[in-house]
């Protein structure tokens, strides 16, 4: 990498002694002096705006309209939360008052309570603010007439103490770091040592990099969202809104109502016919007992007759007919009767298969009612002993369920403008989601700028490897011809070693064929010796036995003769 257009210093361990006492080193307050030649930053409010330009701290703005009023005081809440916070449309003076304080006192300009205004017309005059303020607007600043001035000044200071830099919550630029890495990397790099410049080009690279990726995924999560908040919108605004999902419910569930107002006007009809029906029956029923009394009394009346007339054959004869025919009458009569009773006892099987019918549909009725939810606990009773459909059904659903069904449609009319009041206030924050999603993209813009700029960043910097890879590879030429060499040396010694191993393998060989030999030669007179030891040691065995043997014999010998010697020396005691 090109560092300049001056000659590079050499090292000191490298460069010669004359050189190092010709040219004086870096100490370290030249190097301090560099870092604050490149990070000094003007933080007098005067000398800033002298030196710059007002158009460069913000365009002048209409903030006449809404919108833009709206968000100049979100961009002033959010500098000076949570000390301060205006609260839209018109902010209570003693807070507006607070937050010129605290931008005068942010900026650093001397502050006098006793003449703040005047003071502070006097400062915007001089700073160069492009909106007047008159000193009537600073003593009421919470009219609509002089918030928009007021508001116009805060926003300008916001963006003033922005460019000053005094705002602790935002990061630190790429531009900052950019400016570090200049300054450590020259620095190394007059001071001689590669070893930190690679270092620090390195760590910055690889910052570099880091930061590039998390903008692209910070990017990419802003996109993500921006479609799950345009999936969103389409959602809510191609589906069934909630009124209608709720008109819908409500015509289901009037007709739900009018389907069982059908069933009970059914059954009530029905119930009308049965009761009809039935007394025309109990009708008949009645006129058969009175005819059967009637025809009992006359049975009596003839007893009676008969018995109080005189008796004679033809009398008994007749009255045997009369007596039959009065038995097939009573008999027929009891036919009838019987007749009759199989008929009242189906129509007895009929009523109260009917009233367990009207009972399961009055069940059926009521599960429908838990079901509507109704305010009024209501519940159809069949009443068995009634005579008529008031008295079997009872008076309580005209005067309890009808009023409690009419609340629940009151109700559900109510709930109706109430999701439609929802509709309203999801709608609206349907529109800050778009003017948010709007921001968001702004921002993703902004992104895509700095992307970009890291980008060329990193361009410059693979521009530079590939000049050191280049560089690398020349050295590593060098390098590879310096190996050859030593190669070719290896080489040669690999063949004096091959020589002399050959030459002290031969003279190994002829060695060994010597010592050999002369082993054989020193086994053959080993043998020799061994054959010549055992020849003596049987010698010697000889002869020491044949000494042995004169010693024994010259043994005896003495002894002998030392016994004759003391016998022929002892005198005889007879002899004395």
């Amino acid at each position: 990498m090109r560092r300049g257009g001056g000659r590079r210093f050499p090292k000191p361990s490298l460069a010669p002694s004359t050189a190092a006492e010709a040219t004086p080193a870096l100490d370290a307050s030249v190097i301090r002096n560099l870092d604050s030649a490149f990070s000094r930053r003007d933080s007098d409010a005067n000398s800033l705006c002298s030196s710059r330009p007002a158009s460069t701290v913000g365009a002048i703005l209409n903030f006449s309209d809404r919108a833009t009023q709206v968000a100049a005081l979100r961009v002033v809440n959010t500098f000076l939360a949570p000390a301060v916070t205006l609260r839209g449309p018109l902010p209570a003076a003693r807070d507006i008052q607070a937050a010129l304080r605290l931008l005068v006192d942010r900026l650093h300009l001397p502050r006098n309570d006793a003449t703040f205004d005047d003071d502070l017309i006097q400062d915007l005059r001089l700073l160069g603010c492009p909106y007047k303020v008159t000193r009537s607007a600073l003593k009421a600043p919470g009219t609509p007439h002089s918030w928009p001035v007021l508001l116009s000044v805060l926003h300008w200071l916001t963006l003033l103490c922005h460019s000053q830099g005094d705002d602790p919550d935002a990061p630190s630029g790429p531009s900052d770091d950019l400016l570090l890495y200049i300054t450590q990397s020259y620095s190394h790099f007059l001071s001689g040592d590669d070893a930190a410049v690679e270092t620090v080009d390195e760590e910055y690279a690889s910052k570099a990099r880091m930061t590039g990726e998390a903008y692209v995924a910070t990017a990419r999560a802003l996109e993500k969202e921006a479609e799950e908040l345009e999936t969103q919108v389409n959602k809510l605004i191609s589906g069934p809104s909630r009124r209608e999902a709720l008109e819908s419910e409500k015509e289901a569930f009037n007709a739900d109502i009018h389907k069982f107002d059908a069933v009970v006007n059914a059954w009530k009809t029905k119930f009308n016919e049965r009761e009809q029906s039935l007394g025309d029956l109990e009708k008949e029923l009645e006129a058969k007992v009175s005819d059967t009394q009637r025809a009992a009394a006359e049975i009596q009346d003839l007893l009676k007759q008969v018995d109080a007339q005189p008796v004679n054959v033809k009398d008994v004869d007749r009255m045997r007919r009369e007596m039959q025919a009065i038995e097939d009458d009573i008999a027929n009569a009891e036919k009838g009767k019987t007749a009759l009773e199989d008929k009242v006892w189906e129509l007895e099987a009929k009523l109260v298969t009917k009233l367990e019918e009207l009972e399961r549909h009055a069940e059926q009725c009521n599960q429908a009612l838990k079901k509507l939810k109704p305010t009024v606990a209501f519940q159809y009773m069949i009443d068995s002993k009634g005579s008529s459909p008031a008295e079997m059904l009872g008076t309580g659903y005209k005067t309890v369920l009808k009023p409690a069904l009419l609340a629940h449609a009151e109700e559900n009319k109510r709930i109706c403008l109430s999701n439609l009041e929802n509709l309203n206030d999801l709608q609206k924050q349907l529109q800050g989601n778009a003017k948010v999603l709007e921001e968001e993209r702004n921002n993703i813009s902004s992104l895509q700028e700095k992307n970009d700029e890291i980008v060329a960043r990193l361009n410059l910097l693979d521009r530079e490897i590939i000049n050191d890879d280049s560089r690398f590879t020349s050295e590593a030429a060098q390098m590879k011809d310096e190996l050859e060499k030593k190669k070719n040396s290896l080489i040669s010694a690999e063949k004096q070693a091959d020589d002399f191993l050959k030459k002290s393998e031969k003279r190994l060989q002829d060695v060994t064929l010597k010592v050999e030999e002369e082993t054989q030669a020193a086994a053959k007179e080993l043998l020799e010796l061994l054959d010549s030891m055992a020849e003596h040691k049987e010698f010697m065995e000889t002869t020491i036995a044949q000494r042995r043997k004169d010693l024994y014999e010259t043994a005896d010998y003495i002894a002998s003769v030392a016994s004759k010697t003391v016998i022929t020396q002892v005198p005889n005691p007879a002899e004395s």
